[in-house]
């Protein structure tokens, strides 16, 4: 049966965590896989999460069955969190998925039912999973043009014009903040003529946020995606608590359809309830009892806004450490761009080669295709990646 697979090709990202553990060197710098750490080079448990955590322990009774949707509360909880004040609170339906990836499978499953013809556009480049997901649930893919590699910033004009040729059968899959893995959004005038470009041509929009708080603040991180959920019939969204809760391993994340009306959205949700049963029936829980913990509990809500306050700010004190080390102590402005890109990410422009040469004789470990993650450094390491991306440049 399995003599005639072909041999696996490593994972692009998670492939360098093995390398990195297994690197001897004591100056190695792991700026690969997407985590967040602190000063200590520690991803930490967040305190509102290990309050949550007693509570739970204290007040759960049974660890029986919660259902196909998973924990209600915890939906709402996150619906709430996105689109507050939104007139699509009205018309949308959640169900808890395995992570942001499990609830991409989902909606993904659910348009290959609903329109067998749909093309989901990504950007270029995207989220390393997005591609393949989509494919997997047996869709079509196109690539939108996104990132300029000259200026290290969204080209704007060639996105719109682009997706200027998206109908009725398409999809178009965004970022809502801190895009991965070029770390550069599109701006609110963006997300405004998308919007409108949804409305005249009639496509899909789907976002994936990730990273919401990581970027200028939990509110405005998921401004575009409001606007965009108050002016469009129908929307897709996924949502993650890995980064903004630190819930990595848990994977805790959810799956919302916003529609024309709640009884469009509650037929949809019974159709992800199945398709749901027929992949991993159920998904974990206590990641989404330990969320769903903290944002019914006012003064757990204010600890964890003040985490993920001062996460956000260290994002942003790394980014212009950086920039400074380089332009202080190196004289070299060419990597200015890092300090206007958001949240975790930054792709450095450098070629596979480059990335290659960084961590072969530096041991600085980041993505091929020049990602690196911001997230990953700490205060000790910026003066030796500094001089190892002029060296390499």
């Amino acid at each position: 049966m399995f003599s005639h697979l072909p041999t696996p090709t490593l994972d692009p990202i998670l492939s360098l965590s093995v390398a990195y553990r297994n690197d001897p060197r004591p100056n190695k710098v792991d700026l690969g896989i997407g985590v967040y750490k602190n000063s200590a080079g520690e991803t930490p448990v967040m305190k509102a999460i290990l309050q949550a955590q007693d509570i739970v322990v204290e007040t759960q009774k049974t660890k029986s069955y919660v259902g196909l949707a998973g924990c209600e509360e915890f939906n709402q909880s996150m619906v709430n969190l996105l689109l507050d004040g939104t007139s699509a609170m009205g018309r949308v339906a959640a169900i808890q998925t395995p992570g942001a990836s499990g609830a991409l499978r989902m909606l993904g499953d659910l348009m290959k039912v609903a329109q067998p013809n749909t093309t989901v556009w990504i950007s270029n480049p995207s989220y390393v999973n997005h591609r393949p997901v989509m494919e997997a649930a047996g869709l079509k893919v196109k690539h939108y043009s996104y990132f300029s590699p000259e200026t290290k910033q969204v080209d704007t004009a060639r996105m719109l014009e682009e997706l200027a040729q998206a109908g009725p059968d398409d999809v178009v899959l965004l970022h809502g903040c801190c895009h991965n893995p070029t770390g550069a959004d599109i701006d609110f005038a963006a997300w405004q003529a998308i919007t409108e470009l949804a409305q005249k041509n009639g496509f899909t929009p789907f976002v994936d946020i990730a990273y919401q708080g990581f970027g200028d603040g939990l509110e405005e991180d998921a401004k575009g995606l409001r606007h965009m959920a108050d002016n469009v019939e129908e929307m897709l969204i996924t949502t993650s608590c890995s980064k903004n809760f630190g819930l990595y391993r848990e994977r805790t994340g959810a799956a919302i359809v916003v529609g024309k009306s709640a009884g469009d959205v509650n037929n949809a949700k019974g159709k992800l309830l199945t398709l749901a049963r027929a992949t991993y029936t159920m998904p974990p829980d206590h990641g989404a009892a330990l969320v769903k913990t903290i944002l019914q509990n006012q003064d757990l809500t204010t600890v964890w806004k003040q985490e993920l306050s001062e996460m956000q700010q260290r994002l942003l004190n790394l980014r212009q450490t950086l920039c400074n080390e380089l332009r202080n102590s190196h004289n070299t402005s060419q990597f200015d761009f890092i300090e206007s890109h958001k949240g975790m990410f930054t792709v450095l422009g450098f070629t596979q080669d480059q990335m290659l040469q960084l961590r072969e004789e530096y041991g600085i470990y980041g993505v091929g295709d020049g990602r690196i993650n911001i997230a990953g450094l700490t205060e000790k390491d910026i003066p030796y990646v500094a001089e190892a991306i002029v060296k390499v440049s």
